[in-house]
This record gives structure tokens, sequence and C-alpha cells, in this order.
């Protein structure tokens, strides 16, 4: 909203066409030189007519009021619609906007104010996902590590060190999303930073894929209403290709990628289904095309420019599959965001069956020769 008015070559406090022809100046000027006019055309009309100078002058006040109220209601009139827009944006209601249909400096007031209005929601907005998104993102490394501790203290399982390295790992995890998340807030100032880094792929979404895997079999004895699933019936296949494959990129941001779309794809995945991720060369330097597939119901053609956004679960109303609540419809933004802060793109391509995510990295940026 507010940048579409920026947009349109005008700023907010910038007067339409770069002039006033009605400001409030003008108006006052011509209210003088009107009443000026009136009387003294009051004043030849008694002269010539011999009308007593008292009539005369009653006339002239009288006329001189009136014209004067109408000046005046104009002016006040959009000051007291202002007044009640502005004392609903100090109460939090950002949804009222003030008129702009006038070419003076009240209208430039009138669409500074909503040009205000515009940037308070928005920034009230983004901090309430920001709430959100902090809240999707650390449910699954706590959950994983809840887990793990709850089954040792149950004595399901022993303390041994493969277990203790499951909930080092988780909570080193959950510190890095700790500190990945809160650069959430950087974002309107286009300073999130990246940490790329050259790191060989094979190995890294086998890491990926493991930790899904043990996430998922740790939390399946126990509710959570993050929204993650709990399924171990879904087979999760990787397939690189080359095998030496390498990319250049953040790899924590590109975890929580694939992570979501795991999570994502594993919900919609019919049972014992299976998931296939899938990497391959670009066609820049250290460049790489990521795909997850699985083989549930697809996301109709209509939905596809949707389903990246925040809170958006899809037309299905229902669980997705045994051991899934249908998310909270921020995984799959998350996913964008973060292929946005590399310069890539991220959506729904074309499958025979089920869903397809396409993921395009950048790479290296390439040098002018």
């Amino acid at each position: 909203m507010s940048d579409g008015r920026r947009a349109a070559g005008r700023s907010p406090g910038q007067p339409w066409g770069g002039v006033r022809p009605f400001s409030i100046k003008t108006k006052l000027g011509a209210l003088v030189v009107i009443s000026v006019l009136i009387t003294t055309g009051l004043m030849m009309v008694a002269m010539r007519t011999e009308t007593e100078l008292r009539f005369i002058t009653v006339f002239s006040m009288i006329a001189t009021l009136l014209i004067t109220q109408f000046v005046a209601h104009s002016l006040t009139s959009p000051l007291d619609e202002m007044n009640a827009v502005a004392r609903s944006i100090s109460h939090g209601d950002y949804s009222r906007r003030v008129r702009e249909n006038r070419r003076d400096e009240l209208g430039n007031l009138a669409q500074t104010i909503n040009v205000m209005a515009d940037e308070l929601e928005a920034q009230d907005r983004q901090r309430k996902e920001l709430v959100a998104n902090v809240s999707h993102e650390l449910r699954t490394p706590i959950a994983g590590l809840r887990a793990v501790l709850e089954n040792i203290v149950d004595g399901v399982t022993e303390a041994d060190p493969e277990t203790m390295r499951t909930a080092l790992k988780q909570t080193e995890r959950l510190g890095r999303l700790v500190e990945t998340l809160l650069d959430l807030s950087r974002l309107d100032n286009g300073v999130v930073p990246l940490k790329k880094r050259r790191f060989e792929v094979w190995p890294y979404l086998s890491g990926v894929l493991k930790e899904a895997n043990m996430v998922a079999s740790a939390r399946a004895g126990i509710a959570s209403g993050s929204g993650s699933h709990t399924r171990t019936d879904v087979h999760l296949h990787l397939d690189v290709s080359p095998p030496e494959l390498t990319a250049h990129a953040d790899p924590e941001r590109i975890h929580q990628v694939v992570a979501n779309l795991i999570d994502n794809a594993v919900k919609h995945s019919p049972p014992h289904g299976r998931v296939t991720v899938r990497a391959r060369r670009g066609t820049q330097p250290e460049s790489l095309e990521l795909e997850v597939l699985d083989e549930g119901p697809g996301i109709p053609r209509s939905e596809w420019h949707r389903v990246f956004e925040r809170f958006n679960r899809g037309v299905v109303s229902r669980p997705h599959g045994p051991g899934s609540d249908g998310g909270t419809g921020l995984g799959l933004a998350i996913a964008r965001w973060a292929v946005d802060l590399h310069g890539g793109r991220i959506g729904v391509a074309e499958s025979e069956r089920g869903c397809r995510i396409l993921v395009t990295l950048p790479g290296l940026p390439s040098v002018p020769s």
C-alpha cells in the first residue's frame, strides 16, 4: 500500500503535481479578497441608493460570516476525521484511513497519515509473524530434546553416548535456531547475515534426512501440538548426482529449507509413502537445484501461488496423514524466506504424482570477463 503510493512518484509530503492549486493560504487570501469586494460593493450600493450605513454594515457582516463559516467548515472537517483516525491508530486499530480527496496541505497531511498507518500495520503484522515463526521453529528441537530426556528418565533408553549425542545435537540446533530466528527482526533493513561456504551436498543432505528420521521417531511417543510430523512409516530417499556434488550457500539456512520441505512432504504422504530429496548441479558454478517430491494428493494449480504464504494450510481441512495435525502454515513460508535470502527461487513444479517443490540456489556469483 505505502509502496504503491511511493512508486507513483510522490512522497508523503510532496504536493499533487508539484504545486498546490488550492492551498490553504490561497483559500484564506481569497476569503479576504471576497470579503473586501462584498463590503466595497455594498458601500457603493448604499451611496447610490442612500441606504443607511448600519444596514450595509449588517449585510456585510452576515455575508462575510457565511463565507467564513463555509471556508472554516471545509478546513476543520478533515481535521476532525484525521483526529479520529489518529486516535484509532493510538489504540492499535490500523485499519482506518483518511479520505484523500483534497488538493491542498490537508490532502498531503491525509496522505502522510495513511502512509504512517500502512507502515505501522505492516510492522505490527511482521512482529506477530516473528513470534509465530519463533514458536514454530523452536518447537521441533525442543520436542526432540524432551523426548530423548523423557525416555532416559522413564528408563526406556539408557544415557549412553549415542543417546546423549542426539540430545546434544538437538541442543546445538536449538541454539542455532534462536540466533537465526532473531535475525528476522532485521529483515526490513536488509542486513540479515548469510554465512555462505562451500560444502559437499551428499553428506550434508544425508545428515538432514537422518536428523529428520531421529526427531520423528523420538517424537512419535509423545503428543505435540507443534504441527511437526510424528510419522515413521514414510520412507525418506536421497538422490544426489553426481555423488561428489558441491554447493556454495549458508548450510544453516538451507537446513531450514530442506527440513521444512521434508516435514511438509511427510505430512501429505500416504501410509508407507516415499519422499525423495533430489539434488542436481545448477547452471552457475557451485549452484544447486533441489527437489522434494512426495506421493500425496498434490497441490491444485490454483493454489500454487499461495502455498508459500504465511499461515496458509491449503485447502485440506483435515489432517493429511496419520500422525499429522495439518501444521501451522509457516513451514513453507520460512523455506521461501531462506531461499529469498540467497537470491534463489522456490516454487511448485509439474509432477505426475504428488507434489514437487523445486528450489534453485545461485551459488557463486559470475565474474565478468
